[in-house]
């Protein structure tokens, strides 16, 4: 009944980038900003909370000057961080799956430069004043101890974190390389024929206002006549309809592996706007 929205642009494997400069170009400050939000959060905000939960009720007193000090820093760098993640995200290209790549290279950013930030902290939190009980002689729960730890605790999630982000990251890396290293030689080496639309069945899935439909696709190749099933995205005045022509671009040694695309010239595309008009509510 409703459709579904993607934020992205639909990928064109002939104008393939892969984001490996731009997302380091991105990735080296991003990772320095986060480092200083994680020193700065640590020393600023969680010191003084680890106090006040342990101990120190007054952690935060007339002599807190700069703990609000590097508050103030705290706020800035977070502001700066998440607007550099924000343009990692779209450094692994206008497209769905580069954005994908985008979003997992500023998490890496973001969770190894709070290890890094909170780590180079760790001398720099002030001890409690008693260790193992509240003053003036309350013990300590399960709960404390962990608080007490968490110097040490902070950067140990955020490093494993970003363990956990290399390994998904370098997946998808090569994932991604090797589905433009397919797309480049489709757009080097396949051959380009125009084919009829036998099928159309809308996917109910919308990318930035674009209509996805999956086609069934007949197409003539030098073994004879193939029909294929594939998804295409199009602008909605240029949508596939049952009987329209399509530009088909297959590899001729592995002829199901193809592209599909829109022949503008083709009047019957189109046709058929009110079977998948965007839910206006």
């Amino acid at each position: 009944m409703f459709g579904t929205f993607e934020f992205g642009l639909p990928e064109d494997p002939r104008q393939a980038r892969r984001p490996g400069l731009r997302l380091w170009l991105l990735g080296v400050p991003t990772t320095l900003a986060w480092a200083v939000v994680g020193w700065s959060g640590a020393l600023g905000l969680l010191d003084g909370f680890r106090l006040m939960s342990l101990n120190r009720v007054d952690a935060w007193g007339a002599d807190a000057g700069p703990a609000v000090s590097l508050v103030l820093l705290f706020s800035i760098s977070i502001t700066v961080a998440s607007s550099l993640g924000f343009a990692m995200l779209w450094g692994g290209g206008m497209s769905l799956r580069g954005m994908g790549v985008g979003f997992r290279a500023s998490s890496l950013a973001a969770s190894l430069g709070i290890a890094l930030g909170s780590g180079a902290a760790i001398p720099s939190w002030t001890p409690p004043e008693a260790v193992g009980k509240r003053l003036p002689s309350e013990p300590w729960t399960d709960v404390d101890w962990v608080v007490y730890y968490e110097p040490y605790l902070v950067p140990g999630v955020a490093g494993l974190t970003a363990l956990v982000m290399i390994m998904v990251l370098g997946r998808a890396f090569v994932t991604k390389a090797e589905a433009d290293d397919r797309a480049q030689a489709l757009a080097q080496t396949g051959r380009q024929v125009m084919g009829t639309v036998l099928g159309v069945e809308f996917t109910n899935v919308w990318v930035m206002g674009n209509p996805r439909f999956t086609v069934q696709v007949r197409f003539p190749t030098d073994a004879g006549e193939r029909t294929v099933v594939a998804t295409m995205i199009t602008p909605p005045l240029q949508a596939p309809a049952r009987g329209s022509t399509v530009k088909v671009t297959y590899d001729p040694r592995d002829p199901d592996s193809v592209r599909i695309d829109p022949d503008p010239a083709d009047r019957a595309a189109g046709g058929n706007l009110g079977a998948f008009l965007p839910p206006l509510f």
